[in-house]
């Protein structure tokens, strides 16, 4: 029976088989971490350390799916498929989801609105992965 990751794999799907790749994967965790750490500093402004929490939440769940052999078609599918890449429940890919979606806003609207308990929930849910890939062997 195909796992989860396999039957979105494929041609016309949302996941293309890849082998991973070790320095791939450490880059990844790498910048995920010190992104997480610098969205961390009260010091910068919420939307700057929005911007550095989603792209941490980013490269880190991008490193969890490419360490099972697989590489995304968009950047949505990463925070989808946690439950199968680091055993992580709607508790914290919801909240990514709902980041992304606050992000495109920004990014392709110019309509950033974020406050302090989405910075708080994003930064929190990047915690709870950044502790599963890092305990799951990284």
């Amino acid at each position: 029976m195909p796992s989860p990751l396999e039957n979105l794999s494929g041609p016309g799907k949302q996941l293309k088989p890849e082998p991973p790749d070790e320095k791939e994967f450490s880059g990844l965790l790498r910048s995920g971490l010190a992104r997480l750490r610098d969205a961390e500093n009260t010091e910068l402004s919420i939307e700057g350390r929005f911007d550095l929490a989603y792209n941490a939440a980013h490269a880190l769940c991008l490193a969890a799916l490419r360490r099972q052999g697989y590489r995304p078609d968009n950047r949505y599918i990463v925070f989808q498929v946690l439950p199968h890449t680091l055993g992580l429940g709607p508790e914290v890919w919801r909240v990514l989801s709902k980041c992304h979606d606050v992000r495109n806003l920004g990014e392709y609207e110019g309509d950033l609105n974020i406050d302090d308990r989405l910075l708080e929930d994003l930064i929190a849910a990047t915690r709870r992965v950044a502790q599963e890939i890092t305990a799951s062997g990284a």
